[in-house]
Order: structure tokens, then C-alpha cells, then sequence
């Protein structure tokens, strides 16, 4: 079977989500699940871009290994040299240069003539070149491009020393069957292509990513540019466990495989989700809450007499354990750390301990802790440990159809500094969130506010997901807990440190990419 290979763009393209900004230490963290996942090419993120996403890149360089780890860069000589510096301690370093090829984006955007635009590719390609072998060119709106000059495009980055070229459907406008045809046509009438790795990055604007990227797979496609739950620009791009596990449901048709251990999906998944506070939606292939989940009266008789009859693959097979086990009050240490083992999570002597303390303070609340819980409780670790963010030390409220709502609650500063504040509002909430705004001094826009259930029945962990917006940048959060007021206010804090972080860090400032 021919080898696929996955380069995930979810700490590049993913984090151009609105709303979603990553601090180093989170993308750090997701780097290093995706070298456990068996990516092989993480692009790190777009070190010109800011300082932020230098030192992000750079400390991913350093730190992951096993992996190729890349950056995007401009046709711009001060890009490249961005992109060749933070790149420069990586076992493996790839430098990803793109320009636009539409006429649309050559009219309006870039004011330039095609002969122009070849020139500027082959300066720039020849000058990544320099710094090292592995160069990828990405013609950006390759989608929307004059197929001849695509092919020319193609013809001068590989001339120029390109051993990948990329072709994006930056905007998710083709059918499968013309991407599949674009990818033909560029096989068969460019010199020296079969040379090289050809790649595809499909938008998901009209809901084609994953089958535009099966259908360049099956046209010839070596690599695929994928992020995790599928997230990106605008309606994101190409799903990663959707791609990698089509490949694998369906090798007899496709006859292609990738190096990705399949039972890392979920994790991944999961993890993804969390930090980017982008909530999977429950009907998401693969790893939505309902993927498995089976509710009618027929299929529930189907499965409960052979799971191939509406499984066409195993939870199993991508980290999601169908086990109940459950953990209790009185289960040692021993124990627990040996079902976050069997989980996925590799934690500290340090943080087993911190999420074992609060695994025993929920047991004393629940009377069944199941391994949503569990997961739930390894997840809201999150940065709540971290001395430079806002902490919540205590929360009373007092509401009735009757009263009027009353949240009073005591916040340590990031400077240390105890405050406690109250305040009313309409509806217990509106109320906390008007005494959080007091107590930080620091009124945001609540743009969303969602709750939802982590685990089934009346002591179930909820799970609270906000946005917050502060001008133009917006900021998710998230907070769990069995009490859903707690949850709330743990959230609004959360998205509240994210602005923080986010501000100092200058991310809002970072160049968005296009590709």
C-alpha cells in the first residue's frame, strides 16, 4: 500500500479559528500529542508572524522530536529568514513558502502580473533553498487557478528546488472530481513532478474537505494537509481523523495507509478541543459524542446482537473505551494512576496528585464517577495552577423565583492581591458575571454561553464553553464542575485569563495566513 503522509496544520491553519488563540505552552502540548498521534509533519505555526508564534515554533523545534516540524512563510526574503531561525534546533526542518495563483487574487489582492508572480516564486523558493533542502511551495487558491498556469507555477518551484508542491482549495470551491482532475492534469504535464511529494489542503466551505482530499489521494496525492477535529479558517479544513480513518475502514479501496496510531485519535481530539475551546459537535464523524452512540429501538437490537451491523469500525480502535469501570471514594492512588494510563494521559507525579485530590473531592459529591468524569477532571486542570491568572477562591449565590439574584465571590489577582465583590443581576449568571466584571475591573462582551452535561444523571460533572470579546479579539473558556454555577464562573475566568495572555503575547497582532 502506498504511504500517505499526514502534516498537520492544526497550530497554524487551526489556530486562525475566530476566537481561538493558543499560548506557547498550549501549543506546546498539543505538539507533543501530535508526535505522539504519528503525524509526520507538524506545521508549528507562522514564525513572522509575531514574536509569539516565533518562540512557539522555535520551542517545538527544540522539544519534538521524531517528527518534521515546519513553519509557513511568505515570498518574502525577511519571512524566510523568520521561518530558517525558528526552525533551526529541528531534527527535521521544513521551510513552507506559499503565494497566491488565482487571477482573482492576482487582480485584487496582490496587483501583480502572472509573469511577476512566477518570478517572485522561483526568487523566493531559491532562497528558502538556501537555508535547506526541504522546501515546500503552496500555491494558494490553487483551487480557482488556470490549470496551464498552475502547471507552470508548479514547474518553476520545482525547478527552483521544491521538494513538495501543495495545491489548496484555499476557499473550498471544487467538486472531488475537479480537484481529482487537477491533480491529473498537473501529473501528467509537469516535468520532474514525479519527483517530488504532491499535496493537497482543501477548505471545507461547502462541506467537500474530506472528499475533495480522498479524491486528490486517489488521483496520485503523497501528503495531506489536515487539522484536528477539522478546525481552520472560516468553516475549517480537511478533518485528520476523518481522512486517516476512511484510509484505514476503507484500505481495500484506497489502497493507501498512513503512520498514524489510531489510538491516539480521541486523545488528540479531545485535547484539541479543550485549549481551542472549539466544542466538537456531537454528530461529528469519528469523535462526536454520538459517533457510537446508538438510540433507535432497531439499531440498538442490531448492535446488541453484532456490532458490525451499524459499527463500521471499533471505539477501540481510536482511544474511545466502551469500559465502565468505575473508580470510587475509596480507590488508592495506584489505581487511579493506572486508569489515567489507560486513558492516554501521561502526567507528573505532580499533576496525578493535584487531579487525584479533586477525583476524591467529586467521589464525595457523586456516587458514580465514570471515565467522562475522570477525563472531565484531567482536562479543567488547564491553566488553573498558573500564578500570573485570575483564581477563583470562593463563590456563594443566592437566587429564588422570589429574590433577586446575588452572587457575591472572593478572586485572587494575578498580582496576588485578595478582592471580593458581589453584585445583582437577572438571573444567578448574569449576576456572577457582573461580580467577576467588579472584581477584575475588566467589563468583556459575552458573545455565547453553552452548557452541557459531561456524564448522565442528576450529580453529572456539567461542562460550561463561553466567549468573550474585549474590542475585536475574542477569547474562549471553559469550566467544569458538578455544580453548573461553579462551571459558569470557572469559564468566564477561563476566556478572561485568555485575553490576558493573549494581550501580552501581542497575539492578536499575527498575521493571518490565507493558504
Amino acid at each position: 500500500m502506498r504511504i500517505i503522509e499526514i502534516f498537520d496544520t492544526t497550530l497554524r491553519d487551526g489556530e486562525q479559528s475566530p476566537g481561538v488563540n493558543l499560548s506557547r505552552e498550549e501549543k506546546l502540548e498539543i505538539a507533543r500529542q501530535l508526535g505522539r498521534l504519528g503525524v509526520d509533519i507538524i506545521e508549528a505555526g507562522f514564525a513572522a508572524s509575531s514574536p509569539g508564534d516565533f518562540e512557539a515554533v522555535r520551542q517545538i523545534a527544540r522539544e519534538v522530536r521524531g517528527v518534521t516540524v515546519c513553519s509557513l512563510a511568505r515570498t518574502v526574503q525577511s519571512d524566510i529568514d523568520s521561518a530558517y531561525e525558528a526552525l533551526r534546533e529541528a531534527e527535521n526542518p521544513r521551510i513552507h513558502v506559499f503565494l497566491a495563483t488565482s487571477d482573482i487574487h492576482l487582480k485584487y489582492k496582490l496587483r501583480m502580473t502572472r509573469e511577476q508572480v512566477l518570478e517572485q516564486i522561483d526568487q523566493a523558493v531559491r532562497y528558502a533553498v538556501k537555508y535547506m533542502s526541504n522546501v515546500e511551495f503552496s500555491a494558494e487558491d490553487a483551487g480557482r487557478t488556470d490549470i496551464d498556469f498552475l502547471c507552470q507555477v508548479a514547474e518553476v518551484a520545482i525547478r527552483a528546488g521544491a521538494k513538495v508542491f501543495n495545491v489548496p482549495d484555499t476557499v473550498g470551491y471544487l467538486t472531488p472530481h475537479e480537484y481529482a482532475e487537477k491533480i491529473r492534469a498537473l501529473r501528467e504535464r509537469v516535468p520532474g513532478i514525479d519527483k517530488i511529494k504532491l499535496s493537497s489542503h482543501c477548505h471545507d466551505d461547502l462541506g467537500m474537505a474530506v472528499a475533495n482530499t480522498l479524491a486528490g489521494i486517489q488521483a496520485g496525492i503523497t501528503q495531506v494537509e489536515v487539522t484536528i477535529n477539522g478546525i481552520g479558517e472560516r468553516a475549517g479544513n480537511a478533518s485528520l481523523e476523518e481522512v486517516v480513518m476512511a484510509l484505514a475502514t476503507r484500505a481495500d479501496f484506497y489502497q493507501a495507509k498512513t503512520n498514524i496510531d489510531l489510538g491516539q485519535i480521541y486523545r488528540t481530539s479531545r485535547l484539541v478541543s479543550k485549549l481551542t475551546g472549539m466544542v466538537v459537535p456531537p454528530n461529528k464523524a469519528i469523535v462526536g459524542a454520538n459517533a457510537f452512540a446508538h438510540e433507535s429501538g432497531i439499531h440498538q437490537d442490531g448492535v446488541l446482537k453484532e456490532k458490525l451491523t451499524y459499527e463500521i469500525m471499533k471505539p477501540e480502535t481510536i482511544g474511545l473505551s466502551e469500559s465502565k469501570l468505575v473508580l470510587g471514594k475509596h480507590s488508592g492512588r495506584h489505581a487511579f494512576r493506572e486508569k489515567l494510563v489507560e486513558l492516554g494521559y501521561q502526567l507528573s507525579d505532580e499533576e496525578i496528585n493535584e487531579v487525584f485530590r479533586r477525583f476524591k473531592e467529586l467521589c464525595d459529591k457523586k456516587k458514580t464517577v465514570t471515565d467522562e468524569d475522570i477525563v472531565a477532571l484531567v482536562e479543567d486542570k488547564q491553566l488553573v495552577d498558573r500564578s500570573d491568572l485570575y483564581q477563583l477562591e470562593y463563590l456563594h449565590v443566592s437566587c429564588g423565583n422570589t429574590a433577586v439574584p446575588t452572587a457575591t465571590l472572593r478572586l485572587r489577582k494575578p498580582s496576588g492581591e485578595i478582592v471580593e465583590e458581589a453584585a445583582v443581576g437577572n438571573g444567578a449568571v448574569d449576576a456572577i458575571y457582573k461580580a467577576i466584571d467588579r472584581a477584575t475591573g475588566d467589563a468583556v462582551e459575552l458573545v455565547s454561553y453553552q452548557i452541557q452535561s459531561v456524564t448522565g444523571g442528576r450529580d453529572a460533572l456539567g461542562e460550561v464553553r463561553v466567549q468573550v470579546k474585549r474590542g475585536e479579539v475574542l477569547a474562549n473558556g471553559r469550566g467544569v464542575s458538578t455544580d453548573v454555577l461553579e462551571a459558569s464562573a470557572k469559564a468566564y475566568l477561563d476566556a478572561i485569563n485568555r485575553l490576558g495572555v493573549g494581550r501580552t503575547q501581542a497575539a492578536a497582532a499575527r498575521v493571518r495566513a490565507g493558504v
